[in-house]
């Protein structure tokens, strides 16, 4: 028996299709299985969607009926765009309130890493697969249970297992595409301490596991950056910032191409390449 890979995939800011991950997780499976010569790739790779911004979805909708009956806008489709990344972003901030969102938010991954943990294995290696905002979402998850524990709400707890897999101890791979999170840092000090990639803990389980830190930007993608210059402790987190040029004909030359990482060939070939590596290093004989 081999051990399974757990892979969770995180969407963007807004309100996406709910089988948003399927066509990746195609390309995945097709590329892992031609990397480590498997026929049936679903086998070793558990992936689990993360629909994280279904919290949101009804008063998002609600609030754009609004909008819409209260004047006459322009450039309608890019402020649809607009108003689901800030109201994401706004909506998802940390709170003191107890019933809050970034604790029902964080609950939603919790779950996730509870049906990966019960389809890989307690002790899988995890890969997180990360876009737009969704990889604020991580970050601030597995920062939460690496170097503040308070911060994990009610919610999130109750979902939350022991297994060393629910509790980010088995974090191998972290791939962010798109993501604002240099924005993000502005809320600390010295642009903040990134998570630890991989895990602290995972030689615990693995000796010989390398895993990485991939950051995907597009020079077009107004939202997105680099990290690895932020600061000295992203500098050696963050394996490497790979600049891509995501989307075709239409979106590869504008701020559009922000929606077009999951499609793209030069972003999707080093993920399969780091999980056919991850796997065959916890599965040597």
């Amino acid at each position: 028996m081999t051990q399974k890979l757990a892979v969770a995939i995180l969407h963007g800011a807004g309100t996406p299709e709910k089988n948003f991950a399927e066509y990746m997780i195609g390309k995945i499976y097709k590329g892992f299985a031609k990397e480590v010569e498997v026929q049936h790739p679903e086998q070793e790779l558990e992936i689990v969607p993360v629909y994280w911004s279904s919290i949101f979805e009804a008063e998002e909708e609600r609030l754009w009926r609004k909008l819409q009956q209260s004047a006459d806008l322009d450039y309608v489709r890019l402020r649809r765009f607009a108003v689901e990344f800030l109201a994401d972003a706004v909506a998802y901030q940390p709170s003191s309130v107890a019933d809050n969102n970034y604790d029902k938010v964080h609950a939603v991954l919790a779950q996730a890493l509870n049906r990966l943990k019960e389809k890989a294995g307690p002790t899988a290696p995890l890969c997180i697969i990360s876009h737009s905002l969704g990889s604020v979402v991580a970050s601030n998850y597995f920062y939460d249970l690496q170097l503040k524990h308070e911060n994990i709400g009610i919610h999130t707890r109750r979902h939350n297992g022991q297994s060393p897999l629910e509790k980010g101890e088995t974090l191998a791979l972290f791939y962010t595409m798109g993501s604002p999170m240099a924005l993000w840092s502005l809320r600390f000090i010295d642009f903040g301490l990134p998570i630890r990639v991989p895990s602290p803990m995972v030689k615990k389980y693995y000796q010989h596991l390398q895993g990485e830190w991939l950051n995907f930007y597009d020079k077009d993608d107004v939202l997105a950056y680099p990290l690895k210059g932020l600061n000295d402790h992203y500098h050696s987190a963050v394996t490497k910032d790979v600049q891509v040029n995501a989307g075709g004909l239409l979106t590869g030359w504008n701020p559009f191409s922000h929606s077009r990482y999951d499609t793209d060939r030069s972003v999707i070939a080093p993920m399969v390449e780091g999980l056919a590596r991850t796997w065959m290093e916890v599965n040597k004989s």
